[in-house]
């Protein structure tokens, strides 16, 4: 996911995709506490999805 795929979407839009990516946060974590994870990047890359919707949040917001 890219910064530019995000910034045009509404605040709504934002909060529920950031609430999507939250939840597969939990779910990797859960999995990779149980050994079934097997591409650790997943993690990173939904972390830093993450920060990207925040960001697009705060730029949203300041409108």
């Amino acid at each position: 996911m890219k910064y530019t795929d995000i910034s045009d979407k509404s605040v709504t839009e934002l909060t529920a995709l950031l609430k999507e990516k939250k939840l597969e946060i939990f779910t990797l974590k859960a999995k990779l506490k149980t050994m079934q994870l097997t591409n650790t990047s997943e993690l990173r890359d939904a972390k830093k999805d993450i920060a990207r919707i925040q960001t697009a949040l705060t730029a949203a917001r300041s409108k």
